[in-house]
This record gives C-alpha cells, sequence and structure tokens, in this order.
C-alpha cells in the first residue's frame, strides 16, 4: 500500500512549520519531504536535514532534467522538491508532507492528483502580523512586503482539500491529525489491511 502524499500551504508567520513538526512527531509513518534551495545556508540548519542546500547552476540543471516534482522563486531564491525521493518514500507505505507554496501546489496537484492539500490560515491580518513582528528578525519594510505576499497567497485557499485556521495552536494541531487518520481510515486505504478480518466477519 503506498503512503499518501500532503500538500500543505501556508502564509509567512501562520505557524506552518511549527505545525507540521508537531504533526510529525504525533502521528507515526509520516515524514517531511526536504527540498532543495539556492539560499544560503543560516545558522543552525543542517545539510539534508532543513534543506539541501545547492547551487544555481545545479538547481537549473535539475529543472532541466524533469527532476523536480515542483519549483518555484520566492524573495530570490530558489526552492525544489526533488521527485525521485518523494516516489520511494510513498512506495514504502509512509505519508510524505510537501510545505509549499500555492505556485508549489498547483504542480504537484498537476503532476500526482490524488495528492491532498491543506491550507493553514491566520485568524486574521492583525494576528498575522503581531506574530511577523514579535520573530523580532524583520525590519518594518519586510514585514509590510511579506504582508502583501501573504495576501496574496492566501487568495489562494479555495484550490485546497482542507482548510485549518491557526487560532490556537493546539486545536489546529488536532485537526491536522483528524485530517491524516480520517484519510487513514477510507476503505481504499484499509482493504488490505483487515482483508482477514472482513473475510471472516462475512463468512
Amino acid at each position: 500500500m503506498s503512503g499518501t502524499l500532503y500538500i500543505i500551504s501556508a502564509p509567512s508567520g501562520a505557524g506552518k512549520t511549527s505545525l507540521v513538526n508537531a504533526l510529525v512527531e504525533r502521528v507515526p509513518g509520516m515524514e517531511i519531504s526536504v527540498s532543495h534551495t539556492t539560499r544560503l545556508r543560516r545558522k543552525g540548519e543542517e545539510e539534508g536535514v532543513h534543506y539541501h542546500f545547492v547551487g544555481l547552476d545545479q538547481f537549473r540543471a535539475m529543472a532541466a532534467r524533469g527532476e523536480f516534482l515542483e519549483y518555484a522563486e520566492v524573495f530570490g531564491n530558489c526552492y525544489g522538491t526533488a521527485r525521485a525521493p518523494v516516489e520511494a518514500q510513498l512506495r514504502t507505505g509512509t505519508d510524505v508532507i510537501l510545505e509549499i507554496d500555492w505556485q508549489g501546489a498547483q504542480q504537484v496537484r498537476a503532476a500526482m492528483p490524488e495528492a491532498v492539500s491543506i491550507f493553514i490560515l491566520p485568524p486574521s491580518q492583525a494576528e498575522l502580523e503581531r506574530r511577523l513582528r514579535a520573530r523580532g528578525q524583520d525590519s518594518d519594510a519586510v514585514i509590510a512586503r511579506r504582508m502583501e505576499e501573504a495576501v496574496n497567497e492566501m487568495s489562494h485557499y479555495p484550490e485546497y482539500d482542507y482548510l485549518v485556521i491557526n487560532e490556537t495552536f493546539d486545536e489546529a494541531l488536532y485537526e491536522l491529525v483528524a485530517i491524516v487518520q480520517a484519510r487513514r481510515l477510507r476503505y481504499a486505504a484499509r482493504k488490505e489491511q483487515l482483508q482477514d478480518i472482513l473475510h471472516e466477519l462475512l463468512s
């Protein structure tokens, strides 16, 4: 039985990364796909854990060979999801999570329409801006740009299968877990696993 591919998108500051990390810790059999990027490695980041860090020429060569399931340029840097490792993980029955933006999500849905997509939204623009400022990392100009990008990103929510509002972390995590558990309880996902039980019940 192959795993499920999950696309999870959100505007910067909505809490996506923290929620996805908690989801993987809470639910066994899930892994986060490690993307390739051309941006410089930040302090504390590890190769192959946070990203695969590559040069622009290598990234472009991989794209030209069709090795990416999706790729895009964000804030002047390129990001992409390599197809081969994702497909290999899915074949083992592992559920794979792609943390990507709406552009990448469109590309993945075109290539793998069976993927399940989830959009995480903040409860309000004011709260999103408060969270961005609480990071203490960006200038007013950068925050203004991120808010503008966030509105554009959020306008694509109708393209997704599920919507989660991250007003409180625990509630949003509960909803993400519920989505995964519901997908795993579908007949199509369980028929092989429960074959002996179903046969005995109807014999």
